[in-house]
């Protein structure tokens, strides 16, 4: 298998050049209702890079987003936060929006204020941030409409700024466009420049090749719960080395299930 670990700005693990990426997997297994659902893979992130994770539906791509923001333990290996153990205080760092992002019964700015006073954020630096976190999303002229009201697109617009307001070092995203129309898209897919143009590291799940071309600049392929490729996202769209990654991006199926082998871990350490 290829190994794309010291490619430009791609995984970080050349020590000897970059210093440790942001997160790191190393040999993480994950094991649930007697299944293993990930297969000792590994991989790097790049800070302040976007990175877009694909694969077929139920490869372990959503899984993977779990484990790197703490949500999932893995049952064999570990996750690394800048070189040490995933923690509490690392994950005070991170934010991710899901799919259907959850809405308090509050209204917009409500929604607003609760994250931020969840970080300890108060007077006046607090009610620039709802102000800003508002002009963002575009959704100044709903701030006290109940967010639960509001179209798929506003909510995962808010979704996303309520996770910006707080300052994430790295953002995570599962299919954050998943159902919309192409105008909800184009304004999410908006919001997401704005983070990294904010020096903010984006990692997304994303199902559509098309979106992965205009946000990625790094991409992890998943197949049967392996990183089987890591490469620049251009190169990995137009051609991909693995034969899951080459079926997928042409539209077909691949069925053939990787054996976990070193090689197959493309950025394991």
């Amino acid at each position: 298998m290829r190994d794309f670990s010291t490619e430009s700005g791609l995984l970080g693990l050349d020590r000897s050049k970059r210093s440790p990426p942001l997160i790191e997997a190393r040999g993480v297994t994950l094991d649930m209702g007697g299944k293993r659902l990930i297969n000792g893979t590994g991989f790097a992130i790049a800070s302040r890079r976007r990175t877009v994770i694909l694969g077929a539906n139920g490869a372990g791509k959503s899984l993977l987003l779990r484990m790197m923001h703490g949500l999932l333990s893995p049952t064999k290996g570990s996750v690394l936060w800048q070189g040490r153990p995933l923690d509490k205080a690392a994950r005070s760092e991170q934010a991710m929006v899901f799919q259907r992002p959850v809405m308090l019964r509050r209204s917009v700015l409500a929604n607003l204020r609760f994250a931020l006073r969840m970080k300890g954020l108060r007077g006046p630096e607090r009610a620039r941030r709802e102000v800003e976190a508002l002009e963002l999303a575009r959704l100044t002229d709903l701030a006290h409409r109940p967010a639960r009201v509001l179209s798929g697109g506003e909510q995962q617009r808010l979704a996303i700024a309520r996770a910006l307001a707080c300052r994430p070092k790295v953002l995570f995203l599962d299919e954050p466009t998943a159902n919309l129309d192409p105008a909800s898209t184009h304004a999410i897919e908006d919001l997401i420049h704005a983070a990294s143009d904010a020096g903010i590291t984006v990692v997304m799940v994303t199902h559509d090749a098309g979106q992965a071309r205009r946000l990625g600049q790094d991409a992890l392929f998943v197949h049967a719960g392996l990183v089987v490729e890591a490469a620049p996202a251009e190169t990995l769209l137009t051609a991909p080395y693995s034969a899951p990654a080459r079926a997928w991006c042409a539209g077909r199926l691949y069925f053939e299930a990787p054996q976990p082998s070193a090689s197959q871990n493309v950025g394991a350490v």
